[in-house]
């Protein structure tokens, strides 16, 4: 039986994974930002995956066969155009910082990742008017208002603290047509990763089938990670042989055999993280009851705040003014009050089925 206020907290714990999946990056000596990527993306969107899903999946191989070819090839080709919208968010930070970014794409990714598959569909209106929907959807508008506002208070953060570096030291070169076009890029695509988990339901409800239970969603979830793990590995390949660092991933002796292994470690750990985020994402919706649609709006708000949340814990917001930090908590509260709205609402529809 569906258990949204259940699902509502495994989608938090997968905030968390989420926004302290780069956390490790900062560990990380004498390799370039591609050698990093490249490890951590075949962790996190081909290995993890792939590992897991054959662990919870009963019969995984034949619930391939057993889905429908156009699913499993629209579903990849959905992830392989994700890929390009994690590299359009690295792009825009150097513009406009990372607060901005993050805080923009992922909200742009919230609202679409939402409500085209329901268009897609054509169940809006059958959502809207259904027991606690009207709710939903007022959660979800919440939920914009409190990224807005997060989005404000990360662009006062980095003006306070007049921003010189980022990424290994390289200036913020602030360009707010270019930044913002980035990132607009950026929230689509990162939306069409949620459309693709939809375009691949299929394959979970067959999973479901052959008894994956709660894990039927590490079924589909190999087609979405999959693709975008073909586009990062084939432009961070190419960018590596290019910029000569591809010699990295093998060269102990040149950085030293423990900077080696904490380099790999704390990649794949990042890997790890970033796939525990859509791991306890597909283990939630699944609890969302009739109102799963609502999973990605909520996941998503939970980036957002958790990624704010911790740059409270880390002190990252200790220097900026007191407007800015004021900003901050209302944010973060509106956040708050719009998890709670949602949850509400998922919880009348799904005691509307009993």
């Amino acid at each position: 039986m569906a258990n949204p206020l259940l699902g509502t907290l495994i989608h938090a714990v997968g905030g968390v994974a989420a926004s302290t999946c780069y956390v490790p990056f900062q560990k990380v000596k004498k390799w370039s930002w591609d050698s990093y990527w490249i490890v951590q993306a075949s962790f996190a969107w081909f290995i993890f995956p792939f590992l897991i899903g054959f662990l919870t999946v009963p019969n995984l191989m034949r619930v391939f066969s057993d889905a429908s070819s156009e699913v499993l090839i629209n579903a990849t080709l959905l992830g392989v155009v994700y890929g390009f919208g994690g590299m359009c968010f690295g792009f825009a930070i150097k513009h406009i910082g990372y607060s901005l970014t993050y805080t923009i794409s992922i909200g742009i990714s919230a609202i679409l990742g939402t409500i085209v598959p329901l268009l897609m569909h054509g169940t809006f209106m059958q959502k809207f008017n259904g027991p606690g929907g009207g709710i939903i959807f007022l959660g979800m508008f919440l939920a914009l208002i409190g990224i807005i506002v997060c989005g404000v208070a990360g662009y006062r953060k980095e003006k306070d603290l007049k921003l010189e570096s980022v990424n290994d030291g390289e200036p913020l070169t602030f360009n707010m047509k270019k930044g913002l076009t980035l990132t607009i890029i950026a929230g689509v695509l990162s939306a069409v990763f949620g459309i693709s988990l939809e375009v691949g339901a299929p394959v979970a409800e067959i999973a479901s089938q052959y008894g994956a239970g709660n894990f039927e969603g590490n079924a589909n979830l190999i087609l979405s990670t999959g693709g975008a793990f073909i586009t990062n590995f084939i432009w961070f390949s190419i960018a590596g042989f290019k910029n000569g660092t591809l010699k990295e991933l093998i060269d102990v002796k040149g950085i030293g055999r423990k900077n080696f292994m904490l380099n790999m470690g704390m990649s794949i750990l990042s890997g790890a993280l970033w796939y525990g985020q859509f791991f306890f994402y597909g283990i939630g919706h699944v609890q969302m009851g009739a109102y799963k649609f609502a999973s990605w709006v909520i996941h998503m708000s939970m980036l957002i705040f958790f990624s704010y949340a911790v740059g409270l814990i880390m002190k990252e917001w200790v220097k900026v003014s007191k407007r800015t930090y004021s900003t901050l908590l209302v944010a973060l509260a509106i956040l708050i009050i719009s998890f709670v709205v949602m949850t509400y609402g998922s919880m009348l529809g799904s005691d509307s089925l009993v």
